[in-house]
């Protein structure tokens, strides 16, 4: 058998957004453990340039900072890209609020960076044949896409219309062989969660897990590289769920 593993990155390219934390940074971190050259992203420069300094080493590592907030953004940071073999779209924002108290800025908050960003930036890639044929897209997405938890209606549907987003450009992007997926994790301990829940809120979600306990950065990591890795050619369209078994009750 050797060293046949089919789950290697060895000889792709993969571009990771929301690098600078969380599950983006482990991510692409993995992916560069795994053998892949990783294109990492995101706003803040410093915290970008942590996750940089933590891949494994490879010259053909690339790190850009960019807000891909604007179409403008996109085009600029989309002319700095090296041809694809992958995108994971693992920039996300979060904010609690009912429902009776979301308003415009709210709702363009969340939709912008959790929606129309990861859109627009892979339709841009596509237009431009940077993603090689038999490519992978793989966008984290929830499980609050289809799980209600209170105050978390904008999350909610912006992560319910990523799924539905990427049912839809498997379907016509499949004629070039490229692959688009979805992750849904329950909750990850980041810094974007615990600036989110309050300390009570994380214990009382906590004795709801099955397997005891939150998941990690890395186990969404190895999902994601699953659907990367040639062994996933013949998978498209489908979601696969993290979450520690919290969907079963």
């Amino acid at each position: 058998m050797g060293n046949y593993n089919p789950f290697t990155l060895e000889g792709k390219t993969i571009l990771v957004t929301g690098a600078s934390s969380g599950i983006g940074a482990a991510i692409a971190v993995e992916c560069s453990k795994m053998g892949a050259l990783v294109v990492v992203t995101g706003r803040d420069a410093e915290r970008l340039q942590a996750t940089f300094s933590l891949l494994q080493e490879n010259e053909g590592h690339l790190q850009i900072t960019a807000d891909l907030s604007s179409d403008e953004g996109v085009s600029a940071f989309v002319g700095q890209l090296p041809k694809l073999d992958g995108i994971v779209h693992s920039a996300g924002f979060l904010k609690k609020l009912p429902f009776k108290f979301i308003n415009q800025k709210a709702w363009d908050e969340t939709m912008s960076v959790n929606l129309f960003a990861p859109a627009v930036l892979s339709q841009q890639i596509v237009k431009k044949n940077l993603l090689k044929e038999a490519g992978s897209i793989v966008f984290i997405s929830s499980i609050a896409a289809s799980v209600a938890s209170f105050g978390n209606i904008s999350y909610m549907a912006s992560k319910g219309a990523i799924n539905s987003l990427s049912r839809g450009m498997a379907l016509e992007l499949a004629a070039k062989k490229i692959r688009v997926n979805t992750v849904m994790p329950a909750l990850i301990k980041t810094n974007l969660t615990e600036k989110a829940l309050s300390q009570e809120d994380l214990e009382n979600y906590l004795q709801k897990f099955p397997l005891g306990r939150f998941g990690k950065p890395e186990e969404v990591a190895h999902a994601a590289i699953y659907l990367l890795s040639d062994a996933t050619q013949w998978i498209t369209g489908t979601s696969i769920t993290v979450d520690g078994g919290v969907t079963l009750r």
